[in-house]
């Protein structure tokens, strides 16, 4: 019987149709260099191999001094800029190529954190820059209250790749914006107010999408109620998980004893979200938002058919299921395009970001004509959402997905990070757990594997900050900010994963030796 670990010493955090699983083998060939062929190693640390090469040559940077941009940063941009603004010693990005960046002085940093998961196919891919050249001397702006191409044939385009009935394309400028619609959508379609999301999840920082963001590190004292959180199903950090539970190359250290095809810490946290349902919320609800897994939170997986039961449950209840797909979509996790197949779950809408377009600022929403219509009872329109530099850029990246093979590559190289990562899991106390899809992959830093306490802010942040100083950019996440998030733009090699894992090995030992 699986059993609820005891107390940590920190409040634990409780809280497809369409695309086919790629085969392993016949994508071996992903292997090889598909992003920059860029030149010789820029940076060596003790015994570190050579940074993979590559042939682009950056122009100098010949504006503003470091010096001074701080000192702007700090006069005349909001405080909150400077308050997160990533290390101690900050980052001076002044031009990127594909998975590489440099900074003002012309030092090159491999980019495994993707602008926070958002440049999807490279930084300044040749192909899409091209099209955005082409586009912005056609048209720049006009809003969606005339036709222009690039919108329908951006709509028609991203439907297609969706399995039916979501068929209708809601264009915004960002996933926050995504995700207030939806709720919008939700609580017009059902006629219900109240929504429900998981425990360390982040869905946006707007006033309303703040209601469904549960890590109080977003979340401010003001009025935006209507959302309940229940247990976040996390089969590491939470009281209940084993050996087998999420779908993931990499499961976690934890053991069971279930028996085959039957997941008892999953049945515990569905009682919990029964348990949402017979005590904090009404007889009808409107929504279920879940991210098919948790971005911020740090690549939170949920044990295999926990999504399946819970949409089951939302809709006994009147309510749609959302699938906040602003990090997962767009064929990150590698065996599917969607997150959500990945799950055997079909949403009543879908909202996406980030990756959308490769780093230009869009945002999306694509539900069913029934919900659809619901919203066109009243009139809303967005000034930006689906302009035409937007949209051209947006479908060139569905384009150089397809040409470059963006998703199998995540598949390749995702699953190699992962097994890799799992080595140095069982190399190092402090790694706590190793987890994700594809190339949406979380690494839990503890104090030791026994308490599962996570690794202090200051310890964190060194290994965060000597990451960065060998030339590796990383991101991170959790509740407890002790979470690694290794998001790389969907071009990275073999040759650069290795590199990112002796990197970040060296950085761990690094760390363990001053401790």
């Amino acid at each position: 019987m699986l059993k609820a670990v005891p107390r940590l010493t920190r409040v634990p955090h409780v809280g497809s149709r369409m695309s086919k699983t790629c085969n392993l083998a016949a994508l071996a060939k992903f292997h090889r260099a598909s992003g920059a062929a860029c030149q010789k190693a820029a940076h060596k640390s003790h015994d570190l191999p050579p940074m993979p090469p590559c042939d682009f040559k950056p122009l100098k940077h010949q504006g503003m001094s470091k010096q001074r941009m701080i000192e702007i940063r700090k006069l005349n941009c909001h405080p909150m800029t400077m308050k997160v603004t990533s290390y101690k010693s900050p980052v001076f990005i002044h031009q990127g190529h594909m998975q590489w960046l440099w900074d003002t002085d012309s030092k090159r940093y491999l980019d495994f954190f993707a602008g926070v998961a958002t440049v999807s196919v490279g930084h300044c891919h040749p192909k899409v820059t091209a099209v955005a050249v082409a586009q912005m001397k056609r048209l720049w702006h006009t809003t969606c209250i005339y036709v222009t191409p690039p919108l329908q044939e951006y709509c028609e385009k991203l439907a297609s790749l969706l399995p039916d009935p979501l068929k209708v394309v809601y264009l915004t400028n960002s996933g926050s914006e995504a995700n207030d619609l939806a709720m919008l959508m939700a609580r017009l379609h059902t006629g219900n107010h109240d929504i429900i999301t998981l425990r360390g999840s982040y869905h946006g920082g707007s006033p309303q999408t703040m209601a469904l963001t549960s890590n109080s590190a977003y979340k401010y004292p003001v009025a935006n109620g209507g959302c309940t959180t229940t247990m976040c199903p996390d089969v590491f950090r939470g009281p209940w998980g084993g050996s087998h539970c999420r779908d993931s190359p990499v499961q976690t250290i934890r053991t069971c004893d279930c028996p085959q095809g039957q997941c008892m810490a999953n049945d515990k946290y569905i009682g919990q979200l029964d348990e949402t349902f017979a005590t904090s919320l009404p007889s009808r609800v409107a929504a279920f938002f879940a991210e098919p897994i948790q971005g911020v939170g740090g690549a939170v997986q949920y044990p295999k058919d926990y999504l399946k039961q819970a949409y089951q449950r939302v809709r006994e209840r009147g309510g749609v299921c959302i699938a906040d797909e602003v990090q997962t979509g767009f064929g990150r996790t590698g065996s599917h395009f969607w997150g959500f197949q990945g799950h055997e779950v079909m949403p009543d809408i879908v909202t996406m970001a980030k990756g959308i377009a490769g780093g230009f600022p869009m945002g999306a929403l694509v539900t069913t004509p029934e919900i659809a219509a619901a919203f066109s009872k009243g009139a809303h329109f967005n000034t930006y959402g689906g302009n035409p530099m937007a949209c051209s850029i947006a479908s060139s990246v569905l384009d150089v997905m397809k040409e470059d093979g963006t998703q199998q590559n995540s598949l390749v190289v995702g699953t190699y990070l992962l097994t890799e990562l799992a080595k140095l899991r069982d190399k190092h106390e402090i790694i706590g757990d190793v987890r994700g899809k594809g190339l949406q992959i979380g690494v839990e830093m503890v104090e030791d594997k026994v308490s599962r306490t996570p690794l202090s802010p200051a310890a964190m942040n060194d290994i965060f900050e000597e990451t960065k100083d060998m030339g590796v950019l990383i991101g991170k996440g959790g509740v407890y900010g002790q979470n690694f998030r290794v998001q790389p733009p969907m071009c990275v090699t073999k040759d650069d994963a290795d590199y990112f894992l002796a990197v970040f090995d060296r950085s761990i030992q690094n760390y363990m030796d001053r401790r």
